[in-house]
């Protein structure tokens, strides 16, 4: 165990300005050469203890009006001795002791140096490197060396960690907007940081007797985890969706906290609590870790990426630490996530940072639960990203339905809801969701449901979606009410153009008896002789084919792609649709049916645009049942000769 030099202290230190002023006072002895010495001791006792009341309300906020000074990672050696700063219980940021082992090049991507350091202190010692702990500020002589941001493996004995420098931290810039590569968007990984590949020039640079010690040490620096707390949400939930959540660079980490509206009047310094909200209100997710360094415009923290998602909108807020839990596999912070502090804008390699004069732009969501027991509403607000916004929307609105008492597996959910998106029409959604056969759970159906609708908003290479609100009413039905198409057939084999003929379908529910749908169909008076084939359908069926390929859509303008999404068949009718042997092309949202050969060589020149798909029949003419109480699944295909 050893004692920091004096000069290792972080900017702001008490000590110099009690002595400063002590000094001045001491110096003016001219002014009060006319009192009594009673009266000049009590005169210079009221005076030092108001300004020393006055240095230490302002002694640590030195270091957020006046830029720190920073030292470069060529200056950093092994054997440096300085102290790091995080919160262990509360918000008042604790001293750790901090032994600098070396410097690895290269390590955290290319030209990505890491400072690997062992901490020193009775609390750090025991509890290890901590989840949360990541962003804790380290000063080598005095100045600002960079952030904890690396551990060493799970079960590390000993607190060894990665420094990220300062430098590489100091290049993310609050005006930047360019958003990350999609195929960095995830955190991470010991993938990238150097392996076994690792030339051995780059160990090179770490000397003396430490080079042996921690030769290797780089296959095992992983980031240290920002625990993404899951609040009000069920342990199914997260399970369920875990493989979403990952996709998206999401990986729930073993943790505990809440977000609470309360006060903490104690400003945000460099070894404070800070936290990313994700979700908020009748549930949250919130992502903690620590201040590396503040200014009065913005701050730093981590040290390294949340998800990388390059530039974001993630409520910034500050958090107290209600106690640091020691674990051999993970050791974390149990965080109250308070007050609103600011907006978080960037998202990056090195760190996240965050502004103070912003206020985020979150997307609200209303959630109404109807049964036979009454209306339960949840009120909550989730982040705007493309793609973070479908997998939050989809966990929430599974955890809500989940959550109630109704809950079970035979329940069936009519929705009725709309997405409001500025500038355009509203996107409505009127569905019906019940367990089928082998099929996932209707609260898991419908939760897909609306993930899906978002993506489809979101994918679109022109328009960048502003989303004012989601509404959504669930009625919710004790009973798994799913019929499936049994038969379909028609009174007649042949028939002329103009003649309207009888279509009979038997659908079988679950549980119950048979239920028998008689359709009229009008043959169209232009429909060529020979076969004419007529399907009979549930609603995803017609969509699916109406996509044609799975490309299509994604090169589609919001206009469009709204358009689409609000002409998307309900699924609880039976649809009739007449198929004709000329082929149909759809440019955007716009169909064109039969067309003639001639036309069709024009545009096969267009085949190459995904906003044209092309096929070999065409939908002439479209009839369905009456709204059914059940889910309709199934399709067949009839036949008719024209004459």
């Amino acid at each position: 165990m050893f004692c920091p030099a004096p000069s290792n202290s972080p900017p702001g230190n008490d000590l110099t300005i009690e002595r400063t002023l002590i000094e001045y006072a001491v110096g003016a002895d001219s002014v009060y050469a006319a009192l009594s010495m009673k009266k000049l001791v009590l005169a210079l006792f009221v005076a030092l203890l108001s300004l020393l009341s006055f240095s230490f309300a302002q002694g640590r906020t030195a270091q957020i009006t006046q830029k720190p000074e920073t030292i470069a990672v060529s200056q950093i050696h092994a054997g440096m001795r300085g102290v790091a700063y995080t919160v262990f219980e509360g918000v008042k940021p604790e001293a750790m002791e901090v032994e600098v082992l070396g410097v690895m090049h290269n390590v955290n991507g290319p030209k990505g140096d890491i400072i690997l350091v062992r901490l020193h202190g009775q609390k750090v010692e025991y509890t290890g490197v901590v989840a949360g702990m990541s962003g804790s500020p380290v000063y080598l002589d005095g100045k600002l060396a960079g952030a904890l941001a690396f551990r060493i493996g799970e079960f590390s004995k000993e607190p060894i960690a990665g420094v990220t420098p300062i430098a590489d931290m100091m290049e993310i810039n609050a005006l930047d907007k360019t958003p990350a590569e999609e195929s960095a968007a995830t955190k991470p990984t010991m993938n990238m940081v150097a392996g076994k590949t690792a030339s051995p020039g780059e160990a090179s640079a770490i000397s003396g007797s430490n080079q042996d010690a921690i030769a290797g040490v780089s296959n095992y620096l992983k980031p240290i985890e920002t625990p993404l707390v899951f609040n009000g949400f069920s342990q199914e939930a997260v399970q369920l969706f875990a493989g979403k959540l990952g996709a998206a660079g999401i990986v729930p980490v073993m943790g505990a906290g809440s977000i609470s509206n309360d006060k903490q009047p104690e400003p945000l310094v460099p070894g404070s609590a800070v936290s990313a909200i994700l979700v908020r209100g009748d549930m949250d997710i919130e992502a903690t870790c620590t201040v590396t360094y503040v200014d009065p415009q913005k701050l730093l923290a981590c040290g390294h990426p949340l998800l990388q998602f390059g530039s974001v909108d993630l409520p910034m807020n500050k958090a107290q630490v209600l106690a640091t839990l020691p674990s051999p596999l993970n050791a974390f912070k149990i965080v109250d996530t308070t007050e609103p502090a600011g907006t978080f804008v960037q998202d990056r390699h090195t760190g996240i940072l965050g502004v103070f004069d912003k206020q985020p732009e979150m997307i609200p969501v209303t959630l109404s639960i109807h049964s036979s027991t009454g209306e339960k509403q949840f009120h909550y607000q989730v982040l705007n990203n493309p793609k973070l916004t479908p997998v939050a929307l989809m966990v929430t609105v599974f955890n809500a339905l989940h959550g109630v008492n109704e809950f079970g597996e035979e329940i069936t959910y009519r929705l009725s809801g709309s997405i409001g998106v500025k500038g355009f029409p509203e996107v409505t959604m009127r569905n019906m969701f019940s367990p089928e056969e082998n099929s996932q759970p209707a609260a898991m159906q419908a939760a897909l449901s609306l993930g899906e609708r978002f993506s489809r908003i979101y994918d679109n290479p022109y328009n960048a979606p502003a989303i004012a609100g989601v509404n959504l009413n669930f009625d919710l039905v004790r009973e798994r009410r799913w019929a499936r198409l049994e038969s379909a057939r028609t009174d007649v084999t042949e028939a002329r153009p103009g003649d309207e003929i009888m279509l009979e379908t038997v659908l079988e529910p679950y549980r119950g008896e048979r239920i028998v749908q008689r359709v009229p169909v009008k043959i169209p008076t232009s429909a060529s002789k020979g076969t004419l084939r007529i399907l009979v359908s549930d609603g995803d069926t017609l969509d699916h084919l109406s996509r044609g390929t799975a490309a299509f859509g994604s090169q589609l303008d919001l206009a469009s792609t709204i358009a689409l999404l609000n002409k998307e068949h309900a699924n609880n009718r039976v649809y009739v649709s007449l198929l004709e042997a000329d082929p149909e092309a759809r440019v955007a949202d716009k169909v064109m049916p039969t067309l003639p050969l001639s036309i069709m060589n024009v545009m096969d020149g267009m085949r190459g645009n995904q906003e044209m798909t092309v096929s070999g029949e065409s939908n002439v003419d479209e009839t369905a049942t009456a709204p059914l109480d059940y889910v309709v699944s199934g399709a067949q295909l009839l036949t008719v000769t024209v004459k």
